[in-house]
């Protein structure tokens, strides 16, 4: 029976997550499968991938065949390295202890990579927000601005036109106490006129 280890796809329309899976090559993609060894999840950065190590190294040695992704992905989490350093033991390059040695420098190496790029992308993304929190403030501060000389305008128009409203009423007083005056000095002369007349 010819066996694979492939991805089989899951989740929705255009947010697709895949489980890695060894299956017979004659199955279905989705379909029946003979053990489930782990996911991969490309829609994160960086793709968060889930394996289990042990099964996936035991499948390879026993002959599954992966296709191109799952090579790629099982290359990433270091299980065709420790396959090419067991061949290495097999053949008496060195013995088991170095090959478990060099297997895990390099581990510890690719995690440090891995978390260098993860605090890379945070940083990024903090840095990204910083730049619009500041440009936010910045058009808030000039929206404040204008509303404020706005205020200022309109105080200032109303203070013309409250002082303009004083003024035409201080005048309609004076010319009232004018025309007042005026009456009263006739109502005094008219009298005076009168008994001049008699």
């Amino acid at each position: 029976m010819p066996v694979k280890m492939r991805l089989a796809r899951h989740g929705r329309k255009r947010y697709a997550y895949y489980h890695i899976v060894v299956a017979d090559s004659r199955a279905p993609r989705d379909g029946r499968y003979i053990e489930r060894i782990g996911t991969y999840n490309p829609n994160t950065d960086p793709a968060t991938i889930d394996l289990d190590f042990d099964k996936a190294y035991d499948w390879l040695v026993k002959g599954a065949q992966p296709t191109d992704t799952v090579k790629a992905i099982l290359s990433y989490k270091g299980v065709m390295y420790k396959k090419h350093l067991m061949g290495g033991v097999k053949k008496g390059a060195f013995d088991e202890a170095e090959a478990e040695k060099r297997l895990e420098s390099w581990i510890a190496e690719k995690e440090a990579k891995i978390q260098a790029k993860i605090d890379r992308l945070a940083g990024d993304a903090a840095a990204e927000a910083k730049k619009q929190m500041d440009a936010e403030t910045k058009i808030k501060e000039e929206r404040a601005a204008a509303i404020a000389a706005r205020d200022a305008e309109l105080a200032a128009e109303a203070e013309a036109a409250k002082a303009e409203a004083e003024a035409e009423a201080s005048a309609e007083a004076a010319e009232e106490a004018t025309e007042a005056q005026a009456e009263e000095t006739e109502a005094e002369e008219a009298p005076k006129q009168e008994g001049a007349e008699s």
